[in-house]
């Protein structure tokens, strides 16, 4: 008989290895948020911006920053299943701050750069963002996990795209686009393919849960 051990190492390495990728990502853009909120780090015309709507800039500001250092986390099944109370306070942390910093990003969607694509991108993010933290919440209080969990990780995957719309920004700026041109493109490139990304797992993932389990003779 052939041992399926290696197999199942690389299965499992893989995806602990982009989940480090993704806590890790999701907590330097967290920390650059708090930096950013405290005018540690960041473009001057932002803060000008910004300081037009301090209460609604805040709100947003530190929403985000919340929900990428916790959201991250929440992910870690060791953590889940050694501390379930720690998860469950993490996430009514996370889930309160993503309406703190949704409202925030909705009433700002309309003052961002770019004109009518950059608003509605942005505003349509917002959104998602709010309504798939209530989904999970409804989820979870009336015990359905797997519908909690599925909602939790298209939340997050529109949180990552505070993460995703810096890297786009960085190498749209190495290829000499405009910021104009590229902010358009950036408040939809930032989250979508984040979010069709996900679909894709949780379609595959439910494919695989309705097969019957497959034994190896070999």
């Amino acid at each position: 008989m052939l041992s399926n051990q290696p197999k199942q190492i690389s299965g499992q390495l893989w995806p602990a290895l982009g989940l480090a990728t993704v806590i890790l990502l999701s907590t330097a853009i967290g920390l650059y948020a708090v930096a950013f909120q405290l005018r540690l780090a960041g473009a001057p015309e932002f803060f000008q911006k910004f300081d037009a709507s301090p209460v609604l800039a805040g709100m947003h500001v530190i929403g985000g920053a919340i929900v990428l250092l916790v959201g991250g986390l929440q992910f870690w099944r060791p953590l889940r299943r050694a501390y379930p109370t720690v998860h469950r306070w993490l996430g009514r942390l996370y889930l309160t701050f993503v309406l703190v910093g949704g409202i925030g990003g909705l009433a700002l969607a309309p003052q961002s750069n770019g004109g009518v694509v950059t608003h509605f991108g942005f505003g349509m993010l917002a959104v998602l963002w709010l309504f798939s933290g209530w989904q999970a919440y409804s989820a979870i209080r009336r015990g359905d996990v797997q519908n909690h969990q599925a909602w939790m990780m298209r939340n997050f995957a529109l949180t990552f795209g505070a993460v995703t719309l810096r890297i786009y920004l960085g190498l749209f700026a190495l290829a000499g686009v405009d910021f104009a041109s590229t902010y358009q493109t950036v408040a939809w490139l930032s989250w979508v393919p984040n979010l069709i990304f996900i679909e894709w797992y949780l379609a595959l993932a439910s494919a695989g849960r309705q097969q019957p389990a497959a034994h190896s003779t070999i």
